[in-house]
């Protein structure tokens, strides 16, 4: 070993070099690139919701578009019968419908309630027109003649002056009703002047209606065959030819004439008289007088007779 001399430069001491220090920011940040993946899976996830949202709806938009199409259907029998657009529907709340221990239907709403009355003619002979006033009717509809079904002759009933001075005198309101057998608007026309004729001198405050029925059996009637489009225009003009000379018309039918041969658009602002027998009516469109048994009994007629209600106060905006 060499010993130090005063002649001898110091050895500096080592010291060992840091190391280089990496520039801030280049070191990879693995948890930054999690956060990035994370934000747009969720942007998809977003998207794809929003996606299925709109697709729901739209396919309910386009379901109920669907519904708004397809036809209204209503049962009649063993029928389905599809409701004619724009016909005013049955506006009277069934359970408004109340039978008595005698039979008579009666049917009230707000405090107003429907009127009852007869029809007559002169199978029910004579009638003592007090008796019946006096047993709750408050109006009358009588028939004032008829066509023949085949020979097409206009005939009076043989009761009709009878009934109608009767029933005027008992305090009555009085209609009538003609029964028609015509087969063109021209024969109808010609029944409403018959019509007009005999009921000048009476005050008849009640509607005059059209009653047009089919013949059956084996008779052989002149009507067999007429259409619904020409029942309806001789419906329409009768009325017509009533409604000019001042009266209230009226059509009567059944609902087999009602739902499978009058057009009830085209009849729509006539006042309706439906017979359909029952303790509440099932027809599904509006209608105003209602004849609902042909079994009714009244002070003052022998045997049975048809009763009615007048709804027409009750009807709501279906009523013309």
């Amino acid at each position: 070993m060499y010993e130090s001399s005063p002649n001898q430069i110091p050895r500096p001491e080592l010291t060992p070099e840091p190391a280089p220090r990496r520039p801030e920011g280049r070191t990879p940040r693995r948890g930054g690139w999690v956060s990035v993946l994370a934000l747009l899976l969720s942007l998809a996830a977003v998207g794809m919701s929003a996606a299925a949202l709109f697709l729901t709806l739209r396919l309910d938009r386009q379901e109920e578009r669907l519904e708004e199409q397809l036809p209204i259907t209503f049962q009649y029998g063993d029928r389905t019968l599809v409701a004619q657009e724009g016909v005013p529907v049955n506006p009277y709340d069934r359970d408004a419908f109340a039978l008595d221990d005698r039979g008579r239907l009666s049917y009230a709403m707000d405090g107003v309630s429907a009127r009852t009355g007869v029809d007559v003619s002169v199978y029910q002979q004579d009638i003592d027109w007090q008796a019946v006033a006096a047993d709750g009717v408050d109006f009358a509809m009588i028939r004032l003649g008829y066509r023949g079904y085949t020979e097409g002759g206009l005939m009076m009933d043989e009761k009709f002056e009878e009934n109608i001075q009767g029933a005027l005198d008992a305090g009555l309101e009085v209609g009538i009703y003609f029964f028609s057998q015509a087969v063109t608007p021209q024969e109808a026309q010609a029944e409403a002047a018959f019509v007009l004729n005999a009921i000048r001198d009476y005050e008849v405050t009640y509607p005059v209606a059209f009653d047009w029925e089919p013949i059956t059996g084996d008779h052989a009637a002149r009507t067999s065959g007429l259409s619904g489009e020409t029942l309806t225009q001789c419906a329409l003009a009768f009325c017509a030819e009533i409604e000019e000379a001042g009266y209230t018309p009226a059509v009567y039918f059944n609902q087999d004439l009602g739902y499978l041969h009058y057009d009830l658009g085209e009849l729509d602002g006539q006042t309706l008289w439906l017979a359909e027998y029952g303790s509440r009516p099932d027809f599904y469109y509006a209608f105003h007088l209602w004849q609902y048994t042909h079994t009714g009994q009244v002070a003052g007629i022998q045997g049975d007779v048809d009763l009615n209600l007048d709804l027409r106060p009750l009807a709501g905006s279906g009523t013309p």
